[in-house]
This record gives structure tokens, sequence and C-alpha cells, in this order.
């Protein structure tokens, strides 16, 4: 028995610490991935393979982004008014909108849609190449895989990202000025002075950041 009661603690240590640094590894590999990728961008320029990826990551998910952002905008303005209403708080409907899409909500939900979308697609696209043999064959040409597949991607990621949250912002903002405004019979100016009055350069760089993050 005392030595059983000694084992297992051991047991679970041991996991644990075998599953962190698996944990650690992994995290290591994909900056030091990342970082060589994104080193790239700045030795030769690629524009077309560039534009090309700033459509497939930008142009293709403006759609489903509009969709989701105006949608998320209108559930909020319901939801707050309704709970605003009962504290005689009817004129805040405004901030608390663009607060809680701009800082919280937007980094989310941007984030979800763009992976699920774009970055699921490109990971099946370049596992298909790497089944097809198709990077062996960039070995073979003497082409650096990641400079032409990896370093495209990410530079139209990061001018595709800034767009798309703005977009997502701007009509989560009227989402919820149409239900809170033309529904509900909010005040119009109000609820945009208090858009204005509320927003601040930090909380818009916080959310630009979360959703590159």
């Amino acid at each position: 028995m005392p030595s059983e009661q000694l084992i297992n603690p051991l047991k679970i240590l041991n996991t644990i610490g075998r599953q962190t640094i698996d944990i650690v590894n992994h995290m290591g590999a994909v900056v030091i991935f990342f970082s060589h990728g994104f080193v790239r961008i700045f030795r030769k320029k690629q524009w077309r393979q560039i534009v090309q990826q700033i459509y497939y990551i930008g142009a293709t998910s403006s759609a489903i982004v509009a969709v989701v952002g105006l949608f998320t905008g209108m559930v909020l303005g319901l939801q707050l008014y309704y709970t605003l209403i009962k504290f005689g708080s009817v004129g805040v409907v405004g901030a608390a909108v663009s607060l809680s899409i701009i800082r919280e909500l937007g980094p989310v939900l941007m984030a979800i849609m763009i992976t699920a979308r774009a970055g699921s697609a490109m990971t099946a696209e370049i596992g298909i190449q790497r089944i097809s043999e198709q990077i062996d064959a960039l070995y073979t040409m003497r082409i650096d895989p990641v400079k032409f597949l990896i370093s495209p991607r990410i530079a139209a990621s990061i001018i595709s990202f800034p767009i798309l949250t703005a977009f997502f912002d701007l009509l989560g903002i009227l989402g919820g000025w149409f239900s809170a405004v033309l529904l509900l019979g909010v005040n119009e100016g109000a609820y945009f002075h208090r858009v204005r009055s509320s927003l601040e350069m930090i909380d818009i760089q916080g959310g630009f950041i979360k959703r590159m993050l």
C-alpha cells in the first residue's frame, strides 16, 4: 500500500509534466515557423501571390463578416435596451453596443470566423500540396516553400484582418442602431453621441490587437 500510494502521485506528476513540455514545444515550433514566414515577407516581394491571398482571405470572407456583424449588433441592441430600460439608462445603449463589439465580442467572433473559413481552407490546401508532393517539387526547383506558400498568406492576413475588423465593428454598430433606434425608438442623436463619446483610441487599438493575436 505505501508503495502504491507513492507511485500514483508520481505518475500523475509525470503525466502533467510530459503534457506541459509537449505543449511548450508545440507553441515554440509554431512561433519559430511563424517568424520564419514573417521574415521572408521582406526578402522578396511577391505581390501577385499576396494580392491573391488578400482576395481569398479578405474579399471572400466579407459576406459572412457582414452578416455576423450586423446581426450581432442587432441582438446586442435589443438585449441591452430591455436590460437598461429597467434602470432608466436607455441613453447609454450606443455606448454599450460599441464597447461590447469593439472590445470583446468583435475579436472573439472575428477570430472564430476567419479561422473556421480561411484558416481551415488554407490548412487543407497546404496539406493536399504536401500529400501530392508539390512541396517536394518546390524544393527540387530550389524554391523556398515557406517564402512561396506561407509568407504571402501571413502578409495577406496582416493586411486583411484590420480591414475586416473595421468592417465588422461598423456593421455591428449599425446593427445596434437599427434595433435600438428604428425598432425600439431610442433617440438617434443620443445613440451616436454615446458611441462617439464612449470610444477611446485605446479601445480600438485593443480590439485590433486581440484580433491579430
